[in-house]
């Protein structure tokens, strides 16, 4: 299994909002800079995970993208589920289900336990990573937080 880059980038995305942004809207343009992402490739992905619950936006001069929910809130697993659907390691392990396809070992296979374990555990871990996390991760790493111009006001 592997990830696509509409999960990656969108994982490195939100986190870049929470960690950069906080409450406050977060442009395209900014986010796209700071991570390397095209601005064209990040739309397309915040579709998916406006979709998804995860992001809200708002028009105008002091408009963006911000969380729809609180950094703590939202884990990997569900940036993962916001842009590509529920995640199994195999085709055959559909989580809680049977196959997704039809397998002619289905319920007699052996190594399907392997696998739903090993896509359980693994969603399990993803649901315990929160944005939050990767935010405290950032300062302990000592990563520079780039404040917003937009809302910097000099008398």
């Amino acid at each position: 299994m592997r990830l696509s880059t509409k999960s990656r980038y969108g994982l490195r995305a939100l986190f870049d909002i929470a960690y950069h942004a906080g409450t406050m809207p977060a442009q395209i343009k900014d986010i796209s800079r700071r991570q390397n992402i095209s601005p064209r490739y990040l739309e397309q992905i915040f579709q998916d995970l406006k979709r998804g619950g995860l992001l809200k936006s708002r028009r105008g001069p002091q408009g963006g993208y911000f969380l729809s929910r609180k950094p703590h809130e939202i884990n990997v697993h569900d940036i993962i589920k916001a842009a590509e659907g529920e995640m199994a390691l195999v085709d055959c392990v559909k989580l809680g289900k049977s196959c997704k396809k039809t397998c002619e070992f289905d319920s007699e296979c052996v190594t399907q336990r392997v696998w739903l374990e090993a896509s359980t555990r693994l969603n399990k871990y993803l649901d315990s990573v929160t944005l939050k996390d990767l935010c405290d991760d950032a300062k302990e790493i000592g990563m520079e937080k780039e404040l917003d111009h937009r809302f910097m006001y000099f008398i």
